[in-house]
Parts: structure tokens; C-alpha cells; sequence
């Protein structure tokens, strides 16, 4: 397993997902938990709006009765969606208060007393700066939070935070074999191709150039949670790339797919979506493989894209 350094605290490049553990079993969640940690998982992901809170929950209490010491895993957690009683999303909020009411909420579903890596989950256009510094500054003080970061930013709306002196050790994006909007504009630059748009808004090249780490959400969908790529009868050629290489690493095309992602000097984590221990186990390969140069390109161009 690699490791990468986000601001001073030491985190796998496999980060172990919990979006979904709600929809689980306690004890598979706490299975799942073990498989990770066994593989050099230190890393886990988690969000207040997930499950309504009920992520955080369980994942306090699997904690609670693996007895795992507080200091051997990294807990991220994020904040700033707005959902009504329904579940539906009303707005993002950075306001001071909600953060640091949403922070309150998240340590005690979590059972800890303190989170490790605090990130903002969408932009709020609405943001004001000095409200964020005062709320990151006020947990930071009381030892609530020990580093911040954002998610879904663009290059723009990382620099204002910069400017603002807000602190970020990670920006937390889309990208995969199924998405590749992060690179695609980087190959076709002044052109006449709808692959030269910058959806990304040079996410990764900004944060490459402040030293800013990228997390990669949804590593194994296409579209947006359109569904797995992995073993997909619409994507033949992509899989069967996947299929050769994995071949030969010994690995499973799953843990191929997350080599590709890591391979790329900008991400250095991304996180799972899976709820199966053994699903865990094999995902944590990629961990240990570093694709070559050719190889990196065979997979983007066997996702159908082309190079001007």
C-alpha cells in the first residue's frame, strides 16, 4: 500500500468509502472495516448527509466494538449540503455556524473526539471566506479538526479559497476510466472538439501546482453513478485492456482500474464504494501497482477516446 502525506498526516491511497454502509449489516460493515485495515487501509470517508447521518453512526459503533485504537485510522468527514425532511438537497452551506454545527453533530454520531481531515462537500456560491477562516480556525483551536480540505472545487474557486488563507490539504473529485473530464481538455487544447471543454475547470492542474493532494470519488462508474464500467458489456474494449493487464499484475480488473487512477501524479487517493470485505481485499492490490506510461495510455484510449 502507498501512502501519501496530507498535511502532515500519513494516508493510504486506497480510502475505504462509507457512503454506502448504511444499507449493510452492522457486522458487515465492521468486516468490511477489518479487510480494509489488514490490506493497509488507514483511511476512511465519510459525510454528515450520508444515510441522513446513519453512515457516520454505524461507523462509530463498528469503531466502538472492533476496539480499534482512535490513533491507527484517519477519519475524513465532510459538510456543507443542505437536505430537507424528505432528503432531497436544498443548498450547500459554508456558513460559520452550520460548520461548526455540523462538525458538533458528526463527532458524536462518530463517536470520537476529533476528525482528522474536515472537507466541504459542493461549493456554496454564497460563501463568505472570512466565515470559513473563523470556523476552521475556532476547530482547529479546540482540537476538534486537525486539517481542512474541499470537494468538487475548481481551479477558481480553490484560488479564492487560497487567497483567503484558507488552508487545503485535499480536493476531492470525480474522476476514472469512466470519467475522465479532469484530462480530457489537457490533450485538446484550442480545438474544435467537445473533448477540449474544461469540465474540471483545471482542477488537477491547479492543485498540482499549489501541492494540493486529489481524492477520486466514484473510481469504478461511468456518468454520473450511471453504473459500473468494470465487466460491462458496453465498454468491450475497455475491458479487455483491463482484463490484459490485470493478467498480468495478477490482479483483478478492479484493482487495475484503481492503478490507473494512481498512476496519475495529481491523485494520490481514491476512495471505494464497496461494502464487500473480499471486493476490499481485492481493491487494496492497486495499492502496490505502479502502471507504465504505455499502459496508463492504452486504458484512456481504450475508453474510446482519441489523441489530436
Amino acid at each position: 500500500m502507498k501512502y501519501c502525506n496530507l498535511g502532515g498526516i500519513r494516508a493510504s491511497s486506497i480510502v475505504m468509502g462509507c457512503m454506502r454502509i448504511a444499507d449493510k449489516s452492522l457486522e458487515n460493515t465492521e468486516k468490511t472495516i477489518v479487510a480494509a485495515m489488514s490490506s493497509g487501509v488507514n483511511t476512511f470517508d465519510l459525510a454528515d448527509v450520508y444515510a441522513g447521518g446513519d453512515s457516520e453512526r454505524i461507523f462509530g459503533v463498528a469503531m466502538r466494538d472492533l476496539e480499534i485504537p482512535r490513533k491507527e485510522f484517519i477519519l475524513q468527514t465532510k459538510c456543507g449540503i443542505r437536505k430537507d425532511g424528505e432528503g432531497k438537497i436544498v443548498r450547500f452551506d459554508f456558513s460559520k455556524d452550520y460548520i461548526l454545527s455540523s462538525v458538533e453533530g458528526s463527532l458524536k454520531r462518530l463517536n470520537t473526539e476529533y476528525i482528522d481531515i474536515l472537507l466541504l462537500h459542493r461549493p456554496d456560491t454564497l460563501v463568505e471566506t472570512e466565515e470559513v477562516v473563523e470556523a476552521f480556525g475556532q476547530l482547529r483551536a479546540q482540537g476538534k479538526v486537525r486539517a481542512f480540505g474541499v470537494s468538487n472545487f475548481s481551479a477558481s474557486q480553490m484560488r479564492l479559497f487560497k487567497a483567503s488563507g484558507i488552508e487545503m490539504v485535499a480536493n476531492q473529485i470525480q474522476f476514472s476510466l469512466g470519467h475522465t473530464a479532469p484530462v480530457d481538455a489537457g490533450f485538446n487544447v484550442n480545438m474544435y472538439k467537445d473533448e477540449s471543454v474544461s469540465r474540471a475547470g483545471d482542477a488537477m492542474e491547479y492543485a498540482r501546482a499549489i501541492g494540493v493532494p486529489l481524492q477520486a470519488w466514484s473510481p469504478l462508474q461511468y456518468g454520473f453513478f450511471e453504473g459500473v464500467f468494470v465487466g460491462n458489456e458496453k465498454f468491450p474494449v475497455l475491458n479487455a485492456e483491463l482484463d490484459r493487464l490485470a493478467l498480468k499484475y495478477g490482479v483483478s480488473p478492479t484493482a487495475i482500474a484503481f492503478a490507473w487512477i494512481l498512476r496519475h501524479p495529481a491523485f494520490k487517493q481514491a476512495v471505494t464504494g464497496t461494502t464487500s470485505p473480499e471486493r476490499m481485499k481485492e481493491i487494496c492490490a492497486a495499492g502496490d501497482i505502479v502502471l507504465t506510461h504505455e499502459e496508463w495510455y492504452s486504458l484512456y484510449m481504450a475508453t474510446g477516446k482519441t489523441l489530436p
